[in-house]
């Protein structure tokens, strides 16, 4: 049952990392999508990135090696971009999310 326990873990920091990012959509600044999101990386405005785990590749390793120079955190969306644009509270897409302020959220 080791496997078991570590889905539930997945499933348990997935779901704290969606009720974060519910907080941060309340009360944070963010920025939704690759384009305003690396405009932010390469302004030093973004403390916090989360790719959906069906970005594509180049442009995930783009993201990546950006925020490795800016020395900025990455995390990987154990959802697809649909899943990740339903956690931010949206009704579209989501692949790329770049959060500069957490608000009342500690996920910074």
């Amino acid at each position: 049952d080791i496997m078991a326990s570590r889905n539930v873990k997945g499933k348990k920091s997935q779901d704290s990392i969606n009720s974060k990012l519910a907080l941060v959509m309340k009360s944070g600044k963010f920025t939704l999508g690759y384009r305003t999101t690396m405009k932010q990386l390469r302004k030093g405005r973004t403390k916090l990135i989360i790719i959906s785990n069906n970005c594509p590749p180049l442009r995930k390793s783009e993201i990546e090696y950006y925020s490795m120079l800016a020395k900025v955190v990455v995390i990987r969306y154990k959802g697809n971009n649909i899943d990740l644009g339903t956690a931010c509270g949206k009704l579209f897409r989501v692949s790329v999310l770049g959060i500069s302020e957490g608000g009342d959220s500690d996920i910074l």
